[in-house]
């Protein structure tokens, strides 16, 4: 029996009205998908990153030496640091290295990357070479440079011998131990830079090389006008990655000269290392790590915001 047009309005009157989905049950669908998506990899970010410096924090404010009961000490640990001449001198080597490191990784870099942009024969195989490098253990990479480097018989000073210059100690000299760590370590990551200054080189337009032609712009010209210009995405990214690798340069130093001759190459990371298993004194070591945090973090915020002014990103 078919209802009446007046029962049937009647019917959907006493209906409630389907509410409308608010801005902020959108909000919070959209960001329940993006965490369950985000889940497999910010479980591990959890328990191995974040839960290591949240208990390293927490180590921090005590007195400990990874056996007895811990004391508490509260910011005693980061004053003490702070008053330590040591500390100064190991951010100082840290500093002295990333002066060191990072123009020359990124000019030989540059310089790889413009050559195998080119139409050379067997670039292919050449990228591969300059790459191998970066996927060999840096415990190998140190012990090559090691044996190259040493003043008595490494093939380096043999060279310079051959040409009439007397070679330096290189890792068993205080004024040349941090050179060695330097030169082995461009070594090793040129590759890397080189890559990541390839596919932005490849990513600018051969119209604009065309145009600055057109124009009468030389060689050096559409170097520093196109190429350099378009290329500061690239080389934005490489200064952030390099200056965090920088402060956390460790597995050279450990390897080529143990932060010695006399701490002339102790950088933080190593002091990190003596302070908890040499010293005993875990909790210095943590506070220790959460200054370089801090520093790393201050550091790399300012790259952040001043590359407003020179990145371009058109």
């Amino acid at each position: 029996m078919s209802l009446s047009n007046a029962q049937t309005s009647l019917l959907d009157r006493s209906r409630p009205a389907a509410r409308p989905r608010t801005a902020g049950s959108r909000k919070r669908r959209y960001a329940l998908t993006v965490l369950a998506f985000l889940l497999p990899s910010a479980v591990p970010l959890a328990l191995f990153t974040l839960g290591p410096m949240v208990a390293a924090l927490w180590i921090s404010l005590h007195e400990w030496n990874l056996l007895s009961a811990m004391r508490f000490v509260g910011l005693g640990n980061y004053i003490d640091l702070l008053g330590d001449p040591q500390t100064g001198a190991v951010f100082l080597h840290t500093l002295y290295y990333i002066a060191g490191y990072l123009p020359l990784v990124y000019v030989g870099g540059l310089a790889l990357a413009l050559a195998l942009n080119t139409a050379l024969k067997g670039r292919s195989f050449l990228r591969g070479i300059y790459f191998l490098p970066v996927v060999t253990s840096w415990i190998v990479v140190a012990l090559v440079w090691r044996w190259l480097l040493n003043p008595s018989n490494g093939i380096v000073n043999a060279v310079l011998a051959a040409v009439g210059i007397q070679g330096p100690g290189w890792w068993t000299d205080p004024a040349w131990a941090m050179p060695s760590i330097i030169l082995a370590s461009a070594w090793k990551d040129l590759g890397f830079v080189m890559v990541i200054l390839l596919a932005g080189l490849q990513a600018i337009s051969p119209d604009l090389y065309d145009a600055a032609k057109v124009d009468g712009a030389g060689w050096w010209r559409r170097l520093f006008s196109v190429t350099l210009p378009l290329l500061s995405p690239s080389t934005f990214f490489v200064f952030v990655i390099s200056l965090i690798n920088g402060f956390q340069v460790f597995d050279q130093v450990y390897a080529m000269t143990g932060g010695g001759p006399n701490g002339a190459s102790e950088v933080v990371v190593q002091r990190i290392y003596d302070l908890t298993f040499r010293y005993g004194a875990a909790g210095e070591a943590s506070a220790l790590s959460w200054l370089l945090f801090v520093v790393v973090l201050a550091i790399t915020l300012i790259q952040v915001r001043g590359q407003r002014r020179w990145v371009n990103y058109g």
